[in-house]
């Protein structure tokens, strides 16, 4: 009999993305499938969600979830059951998830995310009899209240089953004013320091992490960083009493679609080997260079292209990549850049651009395609993220021979090994990774890659080593269904 476990997710591709939480929410179900575990995604109803859903079918209706109508639809999200709080005066909205098209918070995000909450509650509480669910696995605080809800109210008659509250990044915890915790429809113990109650409002990823039964981050190293005043953003203390409950499982990446043998967005797909003998070599990398430095308006040359996928804030570290140019350029580096956020850095990227003409190159916003292009056709990928929890942009650069130049945090010190002497000399090296995100230790990285990209020899061997790398998600999948077993084992 397989285990059942009910994914509450606020995104998953490939029905809605604004960043790595709808990678590993979509890639789960494939995960863990084949050690015997059917999960079932839960999405709110976006626009684009409800408009990929071909034939929803209703499964349930609320007449007030937090006072508005409602509907739980059912259909499928890459061959896996997918349920759809179909709930239009909450997410049939013009902008973003959490957005509007000016880029500012919906004001009623808490009722919203607590409504979506309610709903997989009610669901992983037996509510709808023809749906039962051994473990509820909610992500990030957007999907935390399920547990609050579960825990503090039931649905009448419902049970109660083992619960994971997976942290994407703790920097964003869903913190509401007091005065909205009568709406949320829980009881009054609820109210209570080890319950929804947070520095005297609300809050809703807390909440998840007092309720859990297990929790989990998407790095081991991460794991361990939440437990200080550093990287705990104020949660650090609940993080420590939870003991071994904390646990920390790196994100898998998905090998079909990120795979430079077989990856159409490229000019040209290439393997790890030194030699074609009917296979795809490494050496094709080149023509997806070419085409790359074409496409950003770079100057053509055998000289090392870095690239940078990113989001424009502080937590990435693009403010010191951006006092670094000078010092890449001068070394005669190249830089293209895909990414977007904060308007004085987006600004500052193009003044860099205007200054350094065929040498740095800046693309706005986000394009899927132009991501792949930008990993098969780039020599390094630049991740100076002040903290990381994952990341998934380095996975990508390892699977394409990509370089990764990456602060020792997170994720990114979990699956990068720093090309250090002995992993030089050991064949193991796969990235540089530096301390310290300031000018010093980022330029001194930058000048580190130029050098190890000069020795071909051992730059191809690094890049090899990266792609023979197994970050699919086999070996995550696996432990994510031995920690459902166990809850499930604890529970009875």
């Amino acid at each position: 009999m397989s285990v059942k476990v009910l994914s509450v997710a606020s995104e998953a591709v490939p029905l809605i993305k604004t960043g790595g939480l709808a990678d590993v929410a979509g890639a789960l179900p494939s995960a863990v499938a084949p050690h015997g575990v059917e999960m079932t995604t839960i999405l709110p109803g976006y626009p684009a969600v409800m408009k990929a859903l071909s034939r929803p079918r209703a499964l349930h209706a609320w007449d007030s979830l937090l006072g508005e109508k409602a509907r739980l639809v059912g259909g499928k999200i890459d061959g896996h059951p997918l349920l759809v709080v179909d709930a239009p005066a909450y997410f049939q909205r013009d902008g973003g998830p959490y957005v509007d098209s000016s880029g500012r918070d919906w004001a009623d995000n808490w009722r919203r995310f607590a409504a979506f909450g309610r709903a997989a509650a009610d669901l992983a509480g037996g509510a709808v009899k023809a749906r039962s669910f051994n473990v509820l696995h909610a992500h990030d605080w957007q999907a935390a209240m399920a547990l609050a809800y579960l825990r503090f109210a039931p649905p009448a008659g419902g049970k109660r089953i083992p619960s994971v509250m997976t942290i994407h990044n703790m920097a964003f915890q869903g913190h509401f004013g007091a005065d909205l915790f009568p709406a949320l429809g829980l009881p009054p113990e609820a109210w209570a320091m080890d319950g929804v109650e947070y520095h005297g409002g609300v809050g809703f990823l807390k909440a998840g992490l007092e309720a859990a039964s297990m929790i989990t981050t998407v790095s081991p190293t991460y794991a361990r960083e939440i437990r200080t005043p550093e990287f705990g953003m104020g949660l650090e203390g609940l993080i420590v009493s939870r003991g071994d409950r904390v646990k920390g499982i790196v994100n898998g990446i998905d090998t079909a679609q990120w795979n430079p043998a077989t990856d159409l967005q490229l000019s040209e797909a290439y393997g790890q080997l030194s030699k074609a003998n009917g296979q795809l070599s490494l050496g094709k990398r080149v023509a997806n260079k070419r085409a790359l430095e074409a496409e950003f308006a770079l100057d053509e040359d055998d000289g090392p292209l870095f690239i940078a996928i990113t989001r424009l804030t502080w937590q990435k570290g693009i403010d010191v990549l951006l006092e670094c140019i000078d010092h890449l350029v001068g070394l005669g580096g190249r830089l293209a850049l895909l990414g977007s956020g904060d308007k004085a850095m987006e600004n500052a990227f193009h003044a860099a651009a205007m200054r350094h003409p065929g040498k740095v190159g800046v693309r706005t916003g986000y394009d899927e395609g132009l991501s792949h292009r930008m990993q098969g056709g780039g020599d390094a990928i630049l991740v100076p993220s002040r903290f990381e929890p994952c990341g998934l942009t380095q996975l990508y650069g390892l699977a394409y021979g990509c370089v990764p130049v990456v602060s020792r945090t997170g994720g990114l010190a979990d699956t990068v090994i720093d090309a250090n002497l002995a992993a030089v000399m050991g064949g193991v090296a796969t990235g540089v990774q530096f301390d310290g995100v300031n000018y010093a230790s980022l330029a001194d990285a930058i000048s580190r890659t130029v050098t190890l990209y000069g020795q071909k020899d051992v730059w191809r061997a690094m890049q090899r080593a990266g792609m023979k790398t197994d970050f699919s998600w086999s070996r995550s999948g696996k432990t994510y269904a031995g920690l459902y077993a166990s809850l499930i084992a604890e529970d009875q």
